[in-house]
């Protein structure tokens, strides 16, 4: 599988939220990127996507909840 095939796939990573492993589906341009959000904020990327959790409305997703965000971020450079 072509490079550009295997980043469009999802990846599962795990992640701690409130003290619970949860696991998240998201392609590798989005972990990219919500690493290096993170970084620039100077937090981990734990503590940015429970930032994104606690902010996203109860019929969001949380892996659609970090894409907008990401998506959102991305627009305001």
């Amino acid at each position: 599988m072509s490079g550009a095939a295997s980043s469009a796939r999802p990846r599962k990573r795990s992640l701690t939220l409130q003290g619970h492993r949860t696991s998240v589906s998201l392609e590798d341009a989005f972990w990219e990127d919500l690493q290096a959000i993170a970084e620039a904020r100077g937090q981990s990327v734990n503590a940015l996507v429970a930032e994104i959790d606690a902010a996203r409305g109860v019929s969001a997703g949380l892996a659609s909840a970090i894409r907008v965000f990401v998506l959102a971020a991305a627009k305001a450079r």
